[in-house]
């Protein structure tokens, strides 16, 4: 009788033993897939993990820098990450969308550390965004001044994207603030692309003299790019559905809020494509090879639209609210924007995620 009660419990001994070989065998698994998954066919790496409500990518050489709208930018090299607190001269506002929103280093960044930044603070009990030059010292970012300040904002709709455009010049997109009156109003900011000198100035060559204002009739603008002939692209929300892709233009009206979707007034240009009765709510975007692609965050994914063809796809899915797009050799990179109050996060979210550009 011991003889058998001794066999049994080594039996037993050695499933319990099996049984946590197996589980850690599957948490190992899940750690991997977590790390890199398939996304229509193609190898997916997650190169960060748990980023604050991230907004922006940039990448320069072999670092990458994402603006966080808690504060900070994020520097990862490949090999390590770290998070640097941006000292700014007023305090971010908590609102919703609101934050440390716009990003992009100064084409001389390597010598001068420099970057554009735009951001959302409050001011007694209104709301404003502010773009500036801040720069990186010592592992962390210093405001240093101011280009354009007090641009009215609201609770929503801040646009924030900022882009140096093939001719040199500094593009910002300005969301409505909430004022529907703002976009057709050429004396506001509100509702418009902003074209400016890097210093700040305005351009000699802008389509209204002595404004920033590029082009106008716009909702909440939150992308923008340029393709191999020197066009420019822009996202812009709509207000339930008939988000747009727009190619913009100087000086031209995209009509909100008086015409949306396949709406048609003279004067005023009509979108490339609009997303109809579904919602993509686009955000930052990129261009190659003819093709647009472009964040979405209640879209959950990143879509495709090509150029030539007209015909739009969704590329990537899975990884919930998308905010922002950078290509690079073949390479699409997207940051997930779980982690804004809209989303369903995990316990990783938000990532910055790596996979082959879509063929």
């Amino acid at each position: 009788m011991k003889k058998v009660k001794s066999m049994l419990l080594i039996l037993l001994c050695s499933i319990a033993v099996l049984a946590a070989c197996k589980n850690e065998e599957s948490n190992h698994s899940d750690k991997g897939e977590d790390a890199m998954s398939v996304t229509n066919g193609r190898e997916a790496t997650i190169l960060i993990e748990n980023l604050q409500t991230p907004w922006s990518i940039q990448k320069h050489r072999d670092t990458f820098y994402i603006s966080e709208r808690t504060g900070y930018i994020y520097v990862y090299d490949g090999e390590g990450g770290e998070r640097q607190r941006v000292q700014l001269q007023k305090q971010l506002a908590q609102t919703p969308e609101a934050g440390l929103l716009g990003f992009y280093l100064k084409p001389d960044f390597q010598d001068s550390k420099e970057a554009f930044a735009y951001y959302t603070y409050q001011e007694g009990d209104r709301l404003y965004n502010r773009l500036t030059v801040i720069k990186q010292a010592e592992g962390q970012w210093q405001e240093l001044t101011s280009l354009l300040d007090q641009i009215p904002a609201d609770t929503f709709h801040h646009g924030g994207r900022i882009k140096i455009g093939p001719d040199q010049k500094l593009y910002v997109t300005v969301g409505d603030g909430l004022n529907p009156d703002a976009p057709q109003d050429i004396n506001s900011i509100n509702g418009k692309i902003l074209r400016m000198n890097l210093d700040g100035t305005v351009p000699a060559d802008n389509p209204f003299p002595n404004s920033y204002v590029y082009s106008y009739g716009l909702r909440n603008p939150q992308g923008l790019a340029w393709d191999s002939q020197g066009f420019m692209y822009s996202t812009d929300h709509g207000q339930t559905a008939l988000d747009e892709i727009n190619r913009i233009q100087a000086g031209k009206n995209y009509g909100w809020p008086v015409i949306s979707g396949n709406q048609q007034q003279s004067g005023m240009e009509p979108p490339l494509i609009h997303s109809g009765n579904t919602t993509w709510a686009p955000s930052g975007m990129d261009i190659a090879d003819r093709s647009i692609y472009f964040a979405a965050l209640m879209g959950e994914g990143v879509y495709r639209y090509n150029l030539d063809s007209n015909q739009i796809d969704k590329v990537i899915e899975g990884y919930g609210r998308i905010r922002d797009v950078w290509i690079d050799e073949g390479t699409l990179y997207f940051i997930t924007n779980n982690t804004d109050g809209r989303g369903n996060p995990d316990l990783a979210d938000d990532k910055l995620v790596s996979i082959p550009l879509p063929q």
